[in-house]
C-alpha cells in the first residue's frame, strides 16, 4: 500500500516515474563497487526542474529525507540511502537536456542528468572542448561530478570541475529555486554560492543545471606510454615536461606494474607497449607538434631518465594507450575486494609517501599487494591495497580501519588530503573527524545548519 506522500509525488512526476517496488529499486540502492546497499521509501524520477522543486518541496513538508543521486558511479557511497528505508531516491537522470551552447562566450549550459559523455559530444560539435575526462564518463552525470568536485586524467591542464564551473542552478532543501546560470568570468557581487553546492556531495541542495567553460580544441594531441623505474623519476619527468611544454602537457599518468598487471590479466585485448618496467607515466601533450614531443623524448632516452617508450601515431593507438590507464579500476573490480585510498599530495611529497607507506605496510601486514596509480600530474594518486590471493581479501577487509589510519597519518605528516577528487561519502564522514581542525569542522556545521536546517538533504553523508 502506498502512502500519502508517494502518492503525492506520483501525482507531481506521473506514476511511471515513482518506483515503489522492491526488486524495482535496488539498481538505485546499490554503488558502483557493491560495497553499499540500502533502502527506500521510493525512486522518483523528475524531468523537469519545476518538478525537482515540487518533490523537494513535499519531502520537507513530510519530513522526508532526500537522497540526490545521479549515475550512481560514487566509489565513497555519497549516492546511497540507508538502510532505514525512510528515505526518497530524486534520481535525476531525466534531466538530461543540452540547454545553451555559446561558443563564443566558450560556455556550455546543461542539465544535471546529463552524461558527461554527451556534455563532451555536444561541446565537440561546437568545435569546443569540454575538458573534464572520467573512466566513467559514459555513466557519470554532471549533477554528480559537480557534487564531488571530480577531478579526472586533465586537472593538470584545465583543473577540477570546481574550476570548470561559472553558473549553476540548485533546488535547496525547502523546495526554493536558486538560479545561479551566469556564464560571467567576473562578477565581484558578493559571496560565491556556486562554490558552497561543488562538493557538497548533496548535503546542502540538489543542482539541477549548470553553465561549464570550454575551451579551444587542440590541433594536434601526442600520447606515449613511457617506462620510468620510480616514483621520484616520474616527478622529475614532470617538472621537465612542464618546463619545455607548459600548458600543452595536458596530462601525466602514473600507472605502477602491480596495477598494470591487472588490466593485462583482466581485461581482454590489451597488451604491454614496450618493455616491462616497474613504473610506467601515460603523458598527453596537446597542441604541440609532435615532433617538438618526440624530440624531447629522444632526449630524455638519451640521459635515461626515460627507459623505453611508445609514441601513439594514430587516435586509435592513442585510445588503447588511455584504455590501459582507464580500465584498471574496471580490472580491479574484477580481481575481487580492495582497500582503496584517493589521496593528494604535495607533488614533492609523492615519492615520499610511496616510499613510507609501502614500508610501513608491509610491516604491519607481511605480503600485502599494492596497486598504485593515479593522476601524478596534479597530486592525487589511487592506492588500493589488497592481498595476493583474491580468496584472502575477505579477512583483509576487516582490518581496514587499521590500514586507513596508517595509509592517512602518513597522508597528513605530508601535508596531504584522504579525498583527493572522490569525495567523503559514507566511507570516510568519521575518518575525516581525524584530520580535520575543529574550527573547519564547525564552519562546515554552520553552512549545513544555514542550509538544511532539518537534515533532509543526503542525510549521513559528508558530516
Amino acid at each position: 500500500m502506498r502512502d500519502a506522500l508517494i502518492e503525492q509525488l506520483a501525482a507531481l512526476v506521473g506514476d511511471a516515474q515513482v518506483i515503489v517496488e522492491a526488486a524495482a529499486m535496488q539498481p538505485w540502492l546499490t554503488d558502483w563497487r557493491g560495497r553499499y546497499r540500502g533502502a527506500a521509501r521510493c525512486v522518483v524520477r523528475p524531468g523537469t526542474r519545476a518538478e525537482v522543486a515540487a518533490v523537494v518541496a513535499a519531502c520537507a513538508t513530510a519530513g522526508a529525507p532526500i537522497v540526490p543521486q545521479g549515475g550512481n558511479t560514487s566509489l565513497c557511497g555519497a549516492a546511497t540511502p540507508d538502510a532505514s528505508g525512510a528515505a526518497v531516491v530524486l534520481s535525476l537522470g531525466r534531466l538530461n537536456r543540452i540547454l545553451a551552447v555559446d561558443p563564443l562566450n566558450d560556455t556550455i549550459t546543461v542539465e544535471a542528468g546529463c552524461t558527461l559523455a554527451a556534455v563532451q559530444a555536444a561541446a565537440s560539435a561546437a568545435g569546443r572542448l569540454f575538458p573534464l575526462a572520467l573512466a566513467a564518463e559514459g555513466t557519470c552525470q554532471i549533477g554528480g561530478n559537480l557534487s564531488t568536485n571530480a577531478g579526472g586524467v586533465q586537472v593538470l591542464r584545465y583543473g577540477n570541475t570546481r574550476e570548470l564551473t561559472l553558473g549553476l542552478e540548485v533546488v535547496l532543501a525547502d523546495g526554493t529555486v536558486w538560479n545561479g546560470l551566469r556564464g560571467l568570468r567576473k562578477d565581484n557581487t558578493g559571496y560565491d554560492l556556486k562554490q558552497l553546492f561543488i562538493g557538497a556531495e548533496g548535503t546542502l541542495g540538489v543542482i539541477t543545471a549548470a553553465v561549464l567553460k570550454l575551451f579551444a580544441l587542440p590541433p594536434v594531441q601526442t600520447t606515449c606510454w613511457l617506462n620510468v623505474a620510480t616514483p621520484a623519476a616520474a616527478v622529475e619527468l614532470l617538472h621537465r615536461a612542464k618546463d619545455a611544454f607548459d600548458a600543452q602537457l595536458t596530462a601525466f599518468e602514473l600507472v605502477s606494474d602491480t596495477a598494470f598487471g591487472l588490466v593485462l590479466r583482466h581485461i581482454p585485448g590489451s597488451r604491454q607497449p614496450g618493455a616491462v618496467s616497474p613504473w610506467y607515466v601515460l603523458a598527453e601533450f596537446s597542441g604541440a607538434a609532435p615532433a617538438a614531443v618526440e624530440a624531447w623524448l629522444a632526449a630524455c632516452l638519451a640521459e635515461g631518465t626515460v627507459a623505453d617508450g611508445t609514441v601513439a601515431h594514430s587516435q586509435a593507438q592513442a585510445r588503447q594507450l588511455w584504455a590501459l590507464r582507464e580500465n584498471i579500476s574496471e580490472a580491479q573490480k574484477i580481481e575481487g575486494l580492495s582497500i582503496k585510498h584517493d589521496i593528494a599530495l604535495p607533488l614533492s611529497r609523492i615519492a615520499d609517501f610511496l616510499a613510507q607507506a609501502d614500508a610501513a605496510l608491509a610491516a604491519a601486514f607481511p605480503g600485502i599487494r599494492v596497486v598504485a596509480f593515479g593522476h601524478v600530474g596534479d597530486g592525487n594518486l589511487h592506492y588500493n591495497l589488497s592481498q595476493p590471493e583474491s580468496g584472502d581479501n575477505a579477512a583483509f577487509i576487516t582490518r581496514q580501519p587499521a590500514v586507513h589510519r596508517l595509509v592517512h597519518d602518513i597522508v597528513h605528516a605530508l601535508d596531504g588530503s584522504i579525498s583527493a577528487e572522490h569525495g567523503l561519502g559514507q566511507l570516510k564522514r568519521e575518518e575525516i573527524l581525524r584530520y580535520k581542525s575543529a574550527p573547519e569542522m564547525a564552519l562546515m556545521r554552520a553552512l549545513k545548519q544555514a542550509l538544511d536546517p532539518r537534515g533532509l538533504m543526503n542525510p549521513g553523508k559528508l558530516l
